[in-house]
């Protein structure tokens, strides 16, 4: 019997479910794909906090990504045929073992590519790239500071600097990540003891990185401002000092909330520094999209990128996934096997 994660309202964990349903065949211009794997990202939990927008209204199946293999086209689809195996970025509702989903949307896999590392590349390593490269023109000789450097769109962007060459990356983690920094090329900064903007000024001489990758939010953003050099980007990708952990309870989180800065614009333009908001899942030009995920594919084929996967949760254990990431227990991607 299909089966679907449900997010039944606002709140913690406890608050989702795995229900049954019966599934339906794809419609025009759709393909029906067998889930295997579904990757968790740090949006989902902001969803089910009811924090990130958009998002269907309560109750929902959440999820950006799957893998899985094709069981029956629609009309009008002749690019994929049933027995490929794929990515499917269906935008929401990736968390289910039956998903229909639109064709454009649909990428196959290459031969050798496991579906449990495909469905690790979709958000973390489209996000990573589409900072770098589509908005920020990286190049070898750039310098790139990321934050969350043990997760999974840290590790893909430590991967994809490595890629391009570029020899001059930091990025921030517990103590117990620096090993995975260092292995992908990275000097790591210990979020608990350094301050990263000393350490990039001092490692820099005062001038700051090109880049910087900001999935924390709140005053640290404001803080990575500090680290970038002049005609600098900085990318803010998601909010998880607002989302409760292990050592970060729900009220302390909502004050952090109600506390957090607005970034002055007369100060970016003073500064001429340049900040992008970025969430794929709202990018709707397919075509970039696409081209993108090819040469991602190609990547991974190619040996440049290795998804780093830390745990696959059994969909019925949702629950403990989202703690486990809430805690920031997690080295590389998290995924629900169905």
């Amino acid at each position: 019997m299909p089966k679907r994660l449900v997010f039944t309202k606002a709140g913690a964990p406890e608050t989702m479910r795995v229900e049954t349903f019966d599934a339906s065949p794809p419609g025009p211009g759709e393909v029906a794909v067998d889930v295997a794997y579904g990757g968790i990202n740090f949006a989902d939990l902001l969803q089910r906090l009811g924090l990130y927008n958009p998002r269907p209204p309560y109750p929902f199946t959440p999820g950006y990504e799957a893998s899985g293999t094709v069981v029956a086209l629609g009309k009008g689809v002749d690019h994929l045929e049933v027995g490929d195996s794929v990515i499917a970025v269906p935008g929401t509702g990736a968390h289910t073992s039956h998903l229909n989903c639109a064709a454009e949307r649909v990428i196959r896999i290459p031969e050798g590519t496991t579906l449990e590392a495909a469905a690790a590349v979709p958000v973390t390593y489209l996000t990573a790239h589409h900072m770098l490269h589509h908005l920020g023109h990286l190049t070898s000789e750039h310098s790139v500071l990321i934050h969350g450097g043990g997760g999974g769109v840290g590790t893909a962007a430590l991967q994809l600097c490595r890629w391009a060459g570029v020899e001059r990356v930091w990025a921030t983690a517990s103590a117990g990540k620096a090993d995975i920094i260092r292995s992908f090329g990275g000097t790591p900064i210990d979020r608990h003891s350094e301050d990263f903007v000393d350490v990039i000024r001092t490692a820099t001489e005062g001038v700051g990185v090109d880049h910087v990758l900001d999935p924390i939010g709140g005053d640290h953003l404001v803080r990575s401002l500090s680290a970038c050099r002049e005609g600098g980007n900085v990318y803010t990708f998601g909010m998880s000092s607002f989302a409760p952990s292990e050592k970060r309870r729900p009220i302390r989180t909502a004050l952090a909330w109600l506390r957090r800065k607005e970034i002055d614009p007369l100060r970016l333009m003073a500064r001429n520094r340049a900040l992008f908001g970025v969430h794929m899942g709202t990018w709707s030009r397919q075509d970039v999209i696409l081209e993108q995920m090819e040469r991602l594919v190609q990547g991974v084929a190619e040996g440049h990128l290795v998804p780093v996967i830390d745990r696959v949760f059994p969909i019925e254990q949702a629950p403990a996934a989202h703690q486990h990431m809430h805690d920031g227990n997690n080295v590389g991607k998290v995924l629900f096997s169905m």
